[in-house]
């Protein structure tokens, strides 16, 4: 909402080739209480102006020698590069109104002045104008905002990668069918795995054998959706030598809590396992 205060506030530039035009109108706004007002009766000076100043509404008089309030709103649509145009045009003439408002003018005022009129409009006009900007900065506010958080989510999950590379030896994304969407290291060379198609259909190498007790223990958690932690399940590659892996996964789910797949990290630990260290109770 846009309080009174805020409406007194507002810059507004009077624009008439008239002096006592001019004197009228800045005489009535201030006596309602509006605090920054600025005028000129030289309408080539308005664009400049404007430029400098931002004005939150224009009084023009489209009736002047040289340079009418047509054109002048054609060059104010040069600065206001919105599409929004903050002028109330002033004319002795029925027929300017339509056109005033097709050029883009927001809002029209009769000559001579019906000054309860004339101080509606304006206090109408710029409770409008400011919405209109209060919504535009909250809306740059909000671009600005999500474009940080962006910043600071791709920092996280290159932080993140990082740690995980160091932590261990590869990680990697499951979808809710089981198929591999992101791998880094080397999971599929750990696990045994061939690849048809990148990130596609799999398929276990042929001679490996795994423990079928912990496999199915670990296919028993996903299933469930259960997180894992450090589980240790073992191998038997073709040459006859044995394998320890230790992985650890978490269930993933959208906003709408719909299980969508699997996301974890693994490494070998077949150095650091001893023969009385094998064991599987650690899930």
């Amino acid at each position: 909402m846009i309080s009174e205060q805020e409406i007194l506030n507002a810059g507004i530039l009077i624009v008439d080739d008239q002096q006592s035009n001019v004197l009228l109108l800045e005489e009535m706004l201030r006596d309602v209480g509006y605090a920054c007002i600025a005028s000129t009766i030289d309408p080539y000076a308005v664009c400049e102006l404007h430029r400098k100043n931002r004005y939150d509404l224009i009084l023009l008089d489209l009736q002047m020698p040289d340079m009418d309030g047509f054109q002048v709103m054609e060059g104010l649509k040069e600065i206001e590069t919105d599409g929004y145009l903050p002028v109330l045009v002033i004319t002795a003439q029925p027929g300017h109104k339509l056109r005033a408002l097709a050029a883009g003018a927001k809002d029209f005022v009769s000559k001579p002045f019906d000054l309860v009129e004339v101080r509606t409009r304006i206090h109408n006009l710029l409770e409008v104008r400011l919405l209109y900007k209060k919504l535009s900065n909250y809306n740059k506010e909000l671009e600005q905002t999500v474009l940080e958080r962006t910043a600071e989510l791709c920092e996280s999950e290159a932080r993140f990668r990082r740690l995980t590379e160091l932590s261990s030896d590869w990680y990697w994304e499951q979808d809710e069918n089981g198929h591999f969407t992101k791998v880094y290291g080397p999971v599929l060379e750990m696990l045994g795995i061939r690849v048809d198609d990148a990130l596609g259909e799999t398929r276990q190498d042929q001679g490996i054998l795994w423990n079928e007790a912990e496999q199915e223990i670990l296919e028993a958690n996903l299933a469930a959706r259960r997180p894992f932690l450090d589980f240790v399940y073992s191998r038997t590659n073709p040459d006859g030598s044995r394998q320890y892996l230790m992985v650890s996964g978490e269930p993933m789910f959208d906003h709408c809590g719909r299980f969508t797949g699997y996301r974890g990290i693994g490494k070998d630990v077949t150095d650091t396992m001893r023969p009385n260290d094998k064991s599987t109770d650690n899930l």
